[in-house]
Order: structure tokens, then sequence, then C-alpha cells
């Protein structure tokens, strides 16, 4: 495996934990409003990574398969009659979103980010050592 390799790997999964910070900051962005820009209620949301199924190699080959996708969660009903979104019986749907969720996904995500940050470096250090051997020569 070349260094190239290495570094499009870690550079993939930087890729998708900046996805996943950038969907926990839409959630946590979102967690209080009623409704969206098309009029419904915002639904959290999810990134995910996905391998291909029954090919090892393709798990080498970093992040490949990323979709962002809505939970599939019922809403938070809150009792608000005065809302102007409160329903008939005084309840106003919210986004169903645990700030305490969101931060121990946003937590994760910048401990991946950060481990992928140091494993390109480790590649860049052996490939700089690896000029340095080839230079003394």
């Amino acid at each position: 495996m070349d260094y190239t390799a290495l570094f499009d790997i870690s550079a993939s999964g930087m890729d998708f934990q900046r996805t996943r910070l950038e969907v926990t900051a839409s959630n946590l962005a979102n967690a209080n409003t009623t409704r969206g820009v098309n009029g419904h209620l915002y639904q959290p949301l999810e990134a995910l990574a996905s391998a291909t199924a029954g090919q090892f190699d393709a798990l080498l080959n970093g992040v490949e398969n990323v979709s962002i996708v809505e939970r599939n969660v019922a809403p938070r009903l809150i009792y608000n009659p005065a809302h102007p979104d409160a329903d008939a019986q005084g309840y106003v749907a919210m986004p169903n979103v645990n700030p305490v969720d969101e931060m121990t996904n946003m937590m994760t995500a910048t401990r991946a980010y950060e481990a992928n940050i140091r494993a390109l470096n480790a590649a860049r250090i052996m490939a700089m050592r690896a000029l340095e051997i080839g230079a003394n020569k």
C-alpha cells in the first residue's frame, strides 16, 4: 500500500467526521423549532457510513458510502396552548432531539477526527523518513 492511499483513507475519515459534526450541529440548532422551511416538523438527522457487503478490500479504501438519513423518532409533545403551532388539545410538536446524545455524538466525532489526523501525521512522518533513507544512500 502506498502512502497516498494512507492519506486518502485518513482524508475520507476526516470528511465523514466533519459530516457527522455538521449533522449534529443541525440537530442542536433545530431542537426547538416547530416548523422547518417546508412547513413540516424538523426530523433529527443522522450521518451513516456503510461498507460494501462481502468485500473486505472495500474496507481498506476508507469511508465511501456516506448517507444522511432522518431518524425515525416520534416528536416530543409540549403542552403550550398559547403557541401558534399548538394543536386542538394545546400540545406543540417539537423535534425529538436529545442534547445530551447530540453532545456525545459531537465529542465522539471530534475524537475520531483527531485520530484520523494522528494517522495522517504518522503516514506523513513515515513517508518523510523513507525519503530521508533514500537520500542518504
